[in-house]
């Protein structure tokens, strides 16, 4: 391999060509034959990649390894020189949708066991739903709710949950309310109906419980600084959208996967 290159750099341009191929990460570790944690430990330079490795990478991602290796190599011009592969029926892509009633039953759920807890405003509660679902992501490649979030000053924040709260207040399903805490206004939201929990599987559940036992007694200030820790906020560009593929990338105490283990997918 070309020595000027670091590991970091020839991690970028797998982790950029796959992207521009749609394929998740676990997409690609199962076409390579090595663990995702495997992939994603190569993909942030800290792991190198062995020779039949970068063989079956290239037949993958469509790359000439003389190109791959050079120090001028661009990803989107080598993608554009290649013939498209394009995935198999079995590989899923995952793309995020929102779901509108799973949002609405995972913010119902959300606040049937924290509405009481005097902390829980709209703050703590927009950390509560972000971390449920970028903690499910991370764990299963799949999309919880299918909410967008955006980074802002106080943290990640769902597109289009105004209209969301709004169509739920008039549908008396939510009664929001101001309050004074600690000498700060607050605003807060009441469930007038329970969630349904057939809308919810027993491993979305499993996910949105343990958010609300790790997190729901933190104040607004000690749950926002704790979002601005976690590698999908710390990457994101002001004001834009939150990739939930940078769940991947967290590290300890964020990650809720055990990167150390080495688990073989066929």
């Amino acid at each position: 391999m070309n020595s000027k290159l670091s590991q970091k750099q020839l991690g970028e341009r797998i982790s950029g060509l796959r992207k521009l191929k749609g394929l998740s990460q676990v997409d690609l570790a199962n076409n390579i034959q090595i663990s995702r944690p495997s992939l994603t430990q190569l993909e942030l330079g800290n792991r190198a990649m062995d020779v039949l490795e970068l063989h079956r990478l290239s037949m993958v991602l469509g790359f000439s390894l003389d190109d791959f290796m050079s120090e001028n190599f661009n990803s989107n011009q080598e993608l554009k020189e290649v013939t498209a592969v394009k995935p198999s029926d079995s590989e899923r892509i995952s793309v995020s949708s929102l779901n509108i009633d799973k949002f609405k039953n995972v913010l119902l759920y959300i606040l049937e066991h924290c509405a009481g807890k005097p902390n829980v405003g709209e703050t703590v509660l927009y950390k509560l739903l972000y971390f449920s679902d970028f903690n499910y992501y991370e764990l299963y490649e799949e999309h919880l709710t299918g909410a967008t979030y955006r980074k802002l000053p106080y943290g990640p924040v769902p597109n289009k949950l105004d209209a969301i709260i709004k169509q739920m207040l008039d549908d008396n399903q939510l009664q929001r309310i101001k309050t004074d805490y600690h000498g700060f206004a607050q605003t807060r939201y009441l469930p007038l109906q329970k969630a349904d929990l057939t809308q919810l599987l027993a491993s979305e559940k499993m996910v949105i419980d343990k958010v609300i036992e790790q997190m729901s007694d933190w104040s607004a200030t000690a749950i926002s600084d704790y979002s601005h820790k976690d590698m999908p906020w710390i990457t994101s560009k002001d004001g834009e959208e939150i990739s939930y593929e940078l769940a991947f990338y967290r590290e300890v105490p964020f990650s809720v996967r055990n990167y150390d283990e080495e688990t073989e997918w066929s």
